[in-house]
């Protein structure tokens, strides 16, 4: 029985990780479970899974859910605050870490994983993007065994040789080729893309994600950030990276070979495929995702990315080369732009021109500690409120 702690749980990413749990309860057992505020949704998956551990990171949800626990007469100890997540990811009891948190929120607790050796499952992408360098050293000084959740990390994960090692050249291997759907707005006229709603932008033609997610994938910044979380997964440098518009989101994505040999790795866009592929690496389960059918699909259309239509695929190469705080910088510019456009406060076209302000702005400095990485990410939050605010008055 692999042990398993899933961080956000109450997510899409938890959801389907638990859906495969279900598909194979002889594998997997569910040690700890952890959600923000979602007190409802958090009681009903320990009353069904039983977990030892559960955490809120909002102190007043963990009350609430403390009490509903102990009305219930269930054996599970409630943990509160930011700190109780680094606490179960680095639980003596946890084999495998499903690190599914959103956003900067999951840093510390992907960290605490990684330091601690667990095997961990990687569908926070800010992690990487925040602070790449300190997770895979922490990876390989403690020799935890890092697998990426992300579809198109997953597929180059698969595509890749066995035991990979970073060096290009030895594994014979030219390029990595990163798809992306184009979300919503692939064929919108651009002179209708100043008038997008937060409904239309997070209404994704193949994938059911979370909000702030899915404005990412229609500005192509979640694309972005996938090029910096490559870099530091695969050891790829910005020209080893190549971005190509795949509207079916079949094949998920491609490693080049210096024979001129091209592996793609395929599927229906389900994330538990790439979820089941990392819970039992490195053997094969069933994920319940309906068998591809090529023939049904007939054929597949590849084109290059408008770097017009998408600046900020554009702006993340850029913070790649620049290294040090620059993704930093980024991501937290494009969580303060997104969260504006999502409160109504904020113009869908604007995203984009926001993360450049900060970007432009802010000098990039040398990332050594956690306290450098939380440092650079302050600063560039308190650029971004005041880019907005001079704007918005």
């Amino acid at each position: 029985m692999k042990r398993l702690a899933i961080l956000g749980s109450t997510g899409s990413i938890g959801a389907n990780t638990l859906a495969v749990v279900d598909r194979h309860p002889g594998l997997f057992s569910v040690v700890a479970l952890s959600a923000d505020r979602q007190v409802e949704r958090l009681f009903g998956q320990i009353r069904r899974y039983q977990p030892r551990y559960a955490a809120m990171a909002d102190p007043a949800a963990a009350d609430q859910l403390r009490l509903r626990v102990r009305e219930a007469g269930l054996k599970c100890e409630v943990l509160s605050g930011p700190s109780s997540l680094e606490q179960i990811a680095s639980a003596a009891e946890v084999d495998a870490v499903m690190a599914a948190i959103v956003g900067s929120p999951g840093l510390r607790s992907t960290l605490a994983a990684a330091h601690a050796g667990k095997q961990l499952l990687l569908a926070n992408k800010e992690a990487l993007v925040m602070a790449g360098p300190l997770l895979m050293n922490a990876v390989t000084g403690s020799g935890a065994a890092l697998l990426p959740i992300d579809s198109e990390h997953n597929a180059i994960f698969q595509a890749l040789p066995r035991g990979f090692d970073g060096n290009f050249a030895h594994g014979g291997v030219r390029r990595l080729w990163l798809t992306a759907s184009g979300g919503p707005f692939l064929r919108t006229p651009r002179e209708q893309l100043g008038g997008v709603t937060p409904d239309q932008a997070c209404a994704h033609p193949k994938w059911v994600m979370g909000r702030k997610i899915s404005v990412d994938s229609a500005t192509l910044m979640n694309k972005g950030l996938e090029v910096i979380e490559a870099s530091f997964l695969f050891n790829a440098k910005p020209s080893q990276i190549e971005v190509v518009i795949h509207p079916q989101s079949i094949v998920h994505s491609l490693v080049e070979y210096v024979d001129g040999s091209v592996l793609a790795q395929l599927g229906n866009p389900d994330m538990r495929t790439p979820i089941a592929h990392a819970l039992a690496y490195p053997q094969r389960i069933d994920p319940g995702v309906e068998p591809l059918d090529l023939c049904a699909i007939a054929s597949l259309a590849f084109e290059r990315p408008d770097r017009e239509r998408f600046p900020c695929l554009g702006l993340a190469f850029r913070a790649l080369e620049a290294g040090g705080s620059a993704p930093i910088v980024l991501n937290a510019a494009n969580e303060v732009a997104v969260s504006k456009f999502l409160a109504g406060r904020l113009a869908f076209v604007r995203i984009a021109e926001l993360v450049e302000e900060v970007l432009s702005s802010l000098p990039v400095v040398g990332v050594r500690t956690l306290e450098d990485v939380l440092g650079a990410d302050a600063q560039a939050r308190r650029a971004a409120e005041r880019s907005f605010d001079a704007v918005a008055h």
